[in-house]
C-alpha cells in the first residue's frame, strides 16, 4: 500500500470544506443576528441553561473563562445578557438572557461550534479517538501546537 497519499486532494479538500463550512456558518449568524458565531453560541447554551457561572459557560464553550468574559462583555453591551452577583455568595456571578437575548437565541440559526460538539458526541469511541489523533496529528503538521485556541470565527 502507498500508505493513501494517493487521498492527499481528497484530505485537504476536506480541510477546505471544513474551513468554508465553519466560515459560512459564522457569515450567516452575523448576517441574521448581528452576532459572531462564539457570542451566538454563548448565547444558544446560555438560553439552554441559564442561570450559569462563568465558569461553566467556558467549559461548555471549550475556551479559557478570559475569553468568554470578553465575549460576555459585547453580549452585555447589546443588552442580551445580565450578570447578577448571587445572593448567597458575592463572588459568585450569575450570567442570565435578557428577553432581548431569548428572543434572539430562540431566531437564530445553529452554530458551527454546536454542531461539532453533537457530532463528536455521537461518535462511536474508535471514531472519537480517530478524530482525536487525526486532529493532534493535523495540528501537529502545522507546528499549530504552540497556539492558543482562540473561538472559532471568520
Amino acid at each position: 500500500m502507498n500508505n493513501g497519499k494517493e487521498t492527499n486532494p481528497e484530505i485537504i479538500d476536506n480541510f477546505r470544506r471544513v474551513f468554508q463550512a465553519i466560515n459560512e456558518y459564522s457569515k450567516s449568524a452575523e448576517q441574521s443576528t448581528g452576532l459572531t458565531g462564539p457570542q451566538l453560541w454563548a448565547l444558544k447554551i446560555l438560553d439552554g441553561t441559564s442561570p450559569m457561572r462563568v465558569s461553566e459557560l467556558a467549559q461548555n464553550m471549550c475556551l479559557r473563562p478570559p475569553t468568554v468574559v470578553g465575549i460576555l462583555d459585547r453580549l452585555e453591551i447589546k443588552g442580551l445578557v445580565l450578570r447578577t452577583r448571587s445572593k448567597n455568595d458575592r463572588r459568585v456571578v450569575d450570567l442570565r438572557l435578557t428577553d432581548a437575548g431569548k428572543l434572539l437565541a430562540a431566531n437564530s440559526p445553529e452554530v458551527a461550534q454546536a454542531m461539532l460538539l453533537k457530532g463528536l458526541n455521537e461518535l462511536s469511541d474508535e471514531q472519537y479517538i480517530c478524530v482525536a489523533e487525526g486532529m493532534k496529528l493535523a495540528a501537529k503538521m502545522l507546528g499549530a501546537e504552540r497556539f492558543t485556541p482562540l473561538p472559532l470565527h471568520s
